[in-house]
């Protein structure tokens, strides 16, 4: 199992990091008592764990040390990442979302005070970070990209396709950033065995491909994605949601989005894909 460990500043994106991580195939558990890392480290039945250890107490960090020389001579390998971050910008985010510092207290009521104090008694944890990302100055897209290309290995560049299967008559998805129209090619829909199947049928999909015009227009597809990819990732997004519609979102766009998914699959893209309208009635 490949465990990482990530602590640091409070509002430097623990939760932010926490949500990337899960979106590309790490299982996060949040605010995890350091008391219990040895336990959780010995979990065997995933491969990439992330957990995430809040600064709320001198003390925890005092305990996370202690746990963190445990691992180290049971000979269980960890990655400590700290998320770091210049106390004037956080001294701005906590004003601006307008939630309480978790360290302000009767000892420390004020922001600052807090802040200055948590910096001080995390500074072992920092030093001993493996990596420190400093997001002071970062965009939500850059640190996303950071982090998925520190963690995620040669084989992931950042970037997750989802590929959405629908039909014009229940409208088009509001969250897709490309929309391709198959209604042009013929539809299955007309052929009386195949009209109660779906694209999700080897008899639909075979047919819908049979014609030399949706072959051509799939491989279009698939090479303009696959152009665009790294200028979308260049951008720091993560997510591009492709749409793929037809008359009623069961036979042309379904075939079409099953082929999309195993070519850019096939190219190591992760994908995700979902027939929206599949289980819809025809009329």
């Amino acid at each position: 199992m490949s465990l990482l460990v990530i602590s640091g500043l409070s509002g430097a994106g623990k939760s932010m990091a926490s949500n990337t991580l899960e979106d590309v195939g790490y299982s996060c558990i949040d605010n995890l008592p350091p008391e219990l890392l040895l336990s959780v480290s010995r979990i065997s039945d995933v491969d990439r764990l992330a957990v995430i250890i809040d600064g709320r107490s001198k003390e925890k960090y005092d305990t996370l040390l202690q746990q963190l020389e445990t691992l180290k001579k049971e000979g269980i390998d960890y990655h400590l990442l700290f998320l770091d971050c210049d106390p004037d910008v956080l001294l701005g985010r906590y004003k601006y979302t307008r939630r309480p510092h978790p360290l302000q207290s009767e000892e420390f009521p004020n922001l600052q005070d807090a802040i200055d104090y948590e910096i001080q008694f995390s500074s072992d944890i920092k030093e001993r970070a493996d990596t420190v990302i400093d997001t002071s100055h970062l965009k939500p897209g850059q640190f996303r990209k950071i982090l998925t290309d520190c963690f995620m290995g040669e084989d992931y560049n950042g970037m997750t396709v989802k590929i959405i299967s629908f039909g014009y008559k229940n409208g088009i998805p509001a969250d897709a950033d490309l929309l391709y129209d198959v209604r042009c090619l013929p539809n299955p829909y007309y052929v009386n065995e195949l009209k109660n199947l779906s694209g999700n049928d080897k008899e639909v999909c075979d047919y819908v491909f049979s014609f030399e015009n949706a072959r051509r227009v799939l491989d279009m597809i698939s090479e303009f994605v696959t152009y665009t990819l790294p200028l979308y990732i260049e951008e720091g997004k993560k997510e591009l949601v492709v749409g793929i519609g037809c008359t009623s979102g069961h036979h042309r766009s379904v075939s079409f989005a099953n082929a999309l998914n195993e070519k850019l699959s096939n190219a190591k893209v992760r994908t995700v894909v979902l027939h929206r309208d599949i289980d819809k009635a025809y009329q």
